[in-house]
């Protein structure tokens, strides 16, 4: 027991019980001196400032089911606090406190192309944008729900600022999955004429998406075979979806999966601030450009 621990209990013990003061510190095995040294001292300002700042780190870290580290809980609390608390200052305190965030790590799947529509690696690991609807990289990920059942979540992220432009999850690994994550962009941002970039997933390879292409006039752009790097932007956001909001939940069926991943579309682009992003969330990056 800490000397903190046995102050405490002496001091409890004297005021409920009416025991002593001189044996308890006996039986403690603590000098007296020390034990009321204790009792008269006031706790700093910055000490107070942690204690505080401690129990917000606690209260963050405890609603997000343990899926969240240290930088986004300084940004988060620092935004909430009005303050500019330190990384270490951060750090510290929940080492202190003994939390850290789960991660796990995605397994890599490849699918080789069958079809004919096969595109140049345009984009060329130029992984950064000048603009919103400039570059955008599209990918699927499988997710299981119930007792070993599968569903798949397509979705297209904007390489300006990280968002996700468009999502959806279906029962099926099919065309239609990627077309309705498409059109579903393009709905949403009728002027765009972004470099699509994505692997040689079958989807990707077919005459419907190369129809796609035609209607709606964006740039093509594919993968290298076995080059998961070359759509690193979409694979990164697979492994921080799934660490912090798919591995952390049991989904009992389709729609309570459906229903947590727009909870955490939401959240991701609106409330998940980046340091690259200057600390900000995806959208509100976004509407400086604006």
């Amino acid at each position: 027991m800490r000397n903190v621990e046995l102050y405490q209990a002496i001091s409890e013990l004297h005021e409920e019980k009416h025991y002593s003061i001189t044996p308890l510190c006996q039986l403690a095995g603590i000098a007296r001196s020390s034990y009321y040294k204790w009792l008269k001292w006031q706790p700093s300002k910055k000490e107070l400032e942690n204690r505080k700042l401690a129990k917000e780190i606690k209260k963050k870290y405890d609603s997000k089911k343990d899926a969240i580290g240290y930088r986004q809980i300084r940004m988060q609390l620092n935004i909430k606090l009005k303050k500019h608390y330190s990384r270490k200052r951060y750090y510290r305190l929940m080492k202190v406190l003994g939390i850290k965030a789960v991660i796990n790590k995605k397994r890599p799947t490849y699918i080789k192309a069958t079809e004919a529509h096969v595109a140049e690696n345009v984009l060329n690991r130029k992984l950064t944008a000048e603009k919103p609807n400039q570059k955008w990289c599209t990918d699927i990920t499988e997710l299981e729900y119930g007792n070993g059942r599968k569903a798949y979540l397509s979705a297209i992220i904007d390489l300006y600022d990280h968002s996700i432009v468009s999502w959806a999850l279906g029962h099926s690994n099919n065309n239609s999955l990627v077309m309705d994550t498409v059109k579903k962009a393009m709905c949403k941002n009728p002027s765009a004429r972004p470099l699509l970039h994505s692997d040689r997933g079958f989807q990707y390879t077919s005459y419907d998406y190369k129809s796609l292409e035609a209607k709606y006039k964006f740039i093509k752009s594919m993968s290298r075979v076995g080059r998961c790097l070359d759509n690193q932007p979409i694979e990164h956001f697979w492994g921080t979806f799934k660490e912090e909001k798919f591995y952390q939940e049991c989904y009992q069926n389709f729609e309570e999966l459906k229903k947590s991943v727009r909870s955490y579309m939401c959240y991701y682009n609106n409330y998940r601030y980046s340091e690259v992003l200057n600390e900000l969330a995806p959208n509100e990056f976004r509407k400086l450009a604006v």
